[in-house]
């Protein structure tokens, strides 16, 4: 059974960092595309990065691009996020996904094939 697993989450102020960690098991990991998403109350779930399995190319949304990081150890079939300088516009429940082994990256919803539970990422001013 496919299980991703999100920690890392919390309550921060505007301008500090979080990392945001993603196990996966029960497949094969380091052949998938992996991305990060991000749902805010009250709105639809959006892409935030992605990032092929040998670490190049990634991706990110215009929104987070230069403060967040996407990356990946395989050998821990593990990708991370490294979110920086935060806003409180980030604040939103953040999912991981993997994607299906050999696709290339995808900033929709509907090309990932695993998800997470979410973690819940909350950003005060």
């Amino acid at each position: 059974q496919v299980q991703l697993v999100e920690s890392g989450g919390g309550l921060v102020q505007a301008g500090d960092s979080l990392r945001l960690s993603c196990v996966f098991s029960g497949r094969t990991f380091r052949l998938r595309p992996m991305g990060w998403f991000r749902q805010a109350p009250a709105k639809e779930r959006e892409f935030v990065a992605a990032i092929q399995w040998n670490g190049e190319p990634t991706n990110y949304d215009a929104s987070v691009k230069g403060r967040f990081t996407i990356s990946r150890d395989n050998a821990k079939d593990t990708v991370y996020l490294q979110m920086d300088s935060l806003k409180p516009e980030d604040t939103a429940v953040y999912y991981c996904a993997a994607g299906m082994s050999g696709a290339g990256l995808g900033s929709r919803p509907g090309v990932y094939q695993y998800w997470g539970q979410g973690t819940q990422v909350t950003v005060s001013s």
